[in-house]
């Protein structure tokens, strides 16, 4: 085929059909994004030995993963642009670069400040791979299968938090923390020759202009903002002035961006706004919205339970959530496949319906409940995931044109990381309220690894303590079962059928339009 000629029109069951360059697209997509969410989750399991090995604060330390998230967060909206600037594959290329470069300065750290610093240059790469991934798997793939590469992109993204602390406390424990780290360079260097090798060359747009304005009022707002929602299980309450200044302040900088883009004044917003006369999108963005404050908030539940109540070790309570992990891969490609056929209304119903079911289940337990019965659970809420998070993607980004998928996936972005902030913070101060309500919850979990206060509550207030922990964790799940159920609401108005829009672009993927 000459380079003027146009596409062979595919029939619908070709069309289907993930070809082979778009598998090699997605390779080099889910190696980024193993990357980026595994040292979220691998990170988060070294926080005692960062405290040890660099005496720091409890504070201190957690600021290895705020720094992260921040920077993460700030970076976010300037991906859109960027995008379309510079072209997909030099941006993705040089984010793997800076993701892998600060990998090796946070393995070479002298101390917990230095870490931080080199967090947050981590985060600035990290915050980059997943916007443009789905752009540059939404672009290879084009429309008629969204559902089936966004199954694939998933993978990491449900998978990193299940067994990041599973290779965390593995590295941990056979070598330093240095490696928690470390393993991303040999990653991070298959990554860059990969993506050189198999991404279409790029047509960036150089004509647009840049929001300037926009980005000085978008991304410190939503690093103050989430900073300040970050603050909230240090001080115990949303009313602290350290989470109300900055927390304030970020979403005055953020109403005033998106009054300022409202007016319709700014040609290229640094997020287009307009996104929302989409109503699929923003029926999308809400379910994602809520979706993310419940699964990411009851996501920190389950290891907690499990280290806290039943005294496992790191190691134990990440491979004890294995099962979430194997229910996931048996729905996700199916999910991802009827998503192309049928449309992504009733796969997320249906998703939605059975992490409630799961969630429900954790909900009833106490601190002797049998292990078949929580895994059971775990591998019902994993079949719900597989159906849930990558179709409701899919619902957002299908309908968008080529020029807006990039401003798309960056918004979609946007939201789960905001809502995930959210969801980790409210449940911290709900599952730390239930602990102080309840006399000997706190000290029988602190008397698992006090060897001296164990001896001094003695084995019948350790085991009274134990099982007010574990109601303080039901109470916890019984929120998380509510605010699951009420995705449904927003889900019931996702498209229950395959689009004809979408069956007549179908013929030529968005990557040929440039």
């Amino acid at each position: 085929m000459t380079a003027t000629s146009p596409p062979p029109v595919p029939t619908p069951a070709d069309s289907d059909k993930l070809d082979k360059n778009v598998l090699l697209v997605a390779g080099v997509v889910v190696l980024g994004a193993i990357m980026s969410i595994l040292d979220i989750t691998v990170v988060s399991v070294a926080q005692p030995t960062f405290q040890s090995d660099f005496n720091a604060t409890p504070a201190q330390a957690a600021w290895t993963m705020t720094g992260y998230t921040l920077a993460l967060a700030a970076v976010i909206p300037l991906t859109g642009w960027a995008a379309d600037r510079f072209g997909t594959k030099r941006l993705y290329m040089l984010a793997v670069l800076l993701f892998t470069l600060a990998s090796l300065l946070c393995a070479a750290a002298w101390d917990v400040q230095s870490l931080v610093a080199f967090r947050v240059i981590q985060g600035l790469g990290g915050g980059m791979l997943m916007p443009l991934g789905m752009t540059i798997m939404t672009r290879a793939a084009g429309p008629q299968r969204i559902g089936r590469v966004m199954a694939v992109l998933g993978i990491p993204m449900l998978l990193g938090p299940i067994f990041g602390p599973i290779l965390g406390g593995w590295l941990i424990d056979i070598a330093s923390w240095h490696w928690v780290f470390l393993i991303n360079l040999p990653i991070g260097i298959i990554g860059l020759v990969y993506a050189w090798k198999v991404l279409p060359k790029d047509a960036p747009s150089p004509s647009e202009s840049f929001d300037f304005i926009g980005m000085l009022l978008l991304s410190p707002g939503l690093a103050a903002f989430l900073y300040g929602v970050s603050m909230i299980p240090e001080t115990g309450t949303a009313a602290d002035i350290e989470v109300l200044g900055p927390a304030i302040g970020g979403l005055l900088l953020v109403a005033a961006f998106v009054l300022r883009t409202l007016r319709g004044r700014i040609e290229h917003p640094l997020v287009d706004l307009r996104l929302f006369t989409n109503p699929t999108l923003t029926v999308a963005v809400i379910s994602m919205m809520m979706f993310a404050i419940a699964f990411f908030g009851a996501g920190l539940l389950f290891p907690s339970y499990f280290l806290q109540v039943r005294g496992e070790s790191t190691l134990n309570a990440g491979l004890l959530l294995a099962p979430q992990g194997i229910g996931a891969m048996v729905t996700m490609p199916i999910a991802g496949m009827l998503v192309d056929r049928i449309g992504p209304g009733r796969i997320v119903m249906a998703g939605i319906a059975t992490i409630t079911v799961g969630l429900g289940m954790f909900s009833t337990l106490d601190a002797t409940t049998s292990y078949p019965f929580l895994l059971g659970a775990l591998f019902v809420m994993g079949l719900g995931m597989g159906g849930t998070m990558m179709p409701i993607m899919t619902a957002a980004l299908r309908t968008l044109k080529d020029q807006d998928i990039a401003r798309g996936s960056t918004l979609m972005n946007i939201t789960q990381q905001v809502a995930a902030s959210i969801g980790t913070a409210l449940f911290t101060v709900v599952l730390t309220n239930g602990f102080q309500s309840r006399e000997l919850a706190g000290p029988a979990v602190a008397s698992q690894l006090n060897p001296e206060l164990a001896a001094q509550l003695g084995p019948d207030a350790i085991a009274a303590g134990l099982s007010q922990a574990a109601e303080a964790f039901g109470g916890a799940f019984v929120l998380a079962t509510v605010l699951a159920a009420l995705v449904l609401v927003p889900a019931f108005f996702l498209p229950r059928k395959r689009s004809e829009e979408t069956d007549a672009e179908g013929a030529a993927p968005p990557v040929l339009m440039h």
